[in-house]
């Protein structure tokens, strides 16, 4: 089992900690799933990466397409899983899912949502080096999604991560581009103008440029693909996947067959 981790921590312990980051989303964790609240933004968006996700998975294992559990027999692991928003979906396709996050608080709240759900999901309480260091069974898929900019050391966690996947598998990640367009829309815009997110819930100055993904997941052993953006359409209130990778974006990295 992963050492637990709660806010209380003073100082960094491993690549995935920043106590600061663990904080600050522990002190949402009860709002995760009110489409309406301080995870709204994620809510919206969430369609658009799910059905990445799943299409994903479909092309790179070859799975039939338009089943309801398409991903059964896989096993997933969603690193930095948060109240679940990615989980659930993932184990209503049929995945084995593990979640795994910093904050006890996100933990329970996935918990206890999954058991009103009736959904069986390994939720604990942890980190990456925690897995690896318990001799964990690598994973089909592992989901990185909008958590490698909140950790303590991002290249060092994405090799971690990498590890993780076994060989043929994938991981998908999702995070922010150290740009001065993701600046002014993903902080200055969606936290202090129209309020979106809490203020202060992103660090601009822990964004990371596609290569600083790209990387550190090559040196794992990893083969990436081009980076895809995921844009905001203000008239449809839509997200969609896009060329523009100047402020969303997600990596798909697949760890070649042995």
């Amino acid at each position: 089992m992963a050492r637990t981790i709660d806010a209380s921590d003073a100082a960094p312990v491993t690549p995935s900690i920043d106590p600061a980051e663990v904080a600050k989303f522990s002190a949402m964790a009860a709002d995760w799933w009110n489409p309406d609240g301080k995870f709204k933004p994620l809510h919206r968006f969430n369609p658009t990466r799910l059905k990445f996700i799943r299409e994903t998975a479909e092309r790179h294992f070859g799975l039939p397409l338009g089943e309801l559990r398409p991903l059964k027999g896989l096993r997933l692991l969603d690193i930095g899983c948060g109240g679940g928003l990615v989980s659930e979906p993932m184990a209503r396709l049929g995945a084995a899912v593990t979640g795994v996050d910093a904050s006890e608080a996100n933990i329970k709240t996935a918990l206890t949502h999954a058991s009103q759900q009736g959904l069986n999901i390994d939720y604990r309480a942890g980190t990456a080096e925690g897995l690896l260091a318990s001799g964990e069974a690598a994973f089909d898929i592992v989901l990185n999604m909008e958590v490698v900019e909140h950790v303590a050391d991002p290249a060092q966690f994405l090799m971690d991560t990498a590890q993780l996947v076994k060989p043929g598998g994938l991981m998908i990640v999702a995070t922010l581009n150290k740009t001065a367009k993701a600046l002014a829309t993903a902080v200055i815009g969606a936290e202090y103008i129209l309020r979106w997110l809490p203020p202060g819930t992103h660090d601009w100055s822990k964004f990371l440029a596609p290569e600083d993904v790209t990387r550190p997941l090559e040196s794992a052993g990893m083969e990436t693909d081009t980076p895809i953006g995921v844009s905001f359409h203000p008239l449809s209130g839509a997200w969609k996947l896009s060329e523009d990778t100047s402020v969303n974006y997600m990596v798909v990295a697949r760890r070649p067959a042995a």
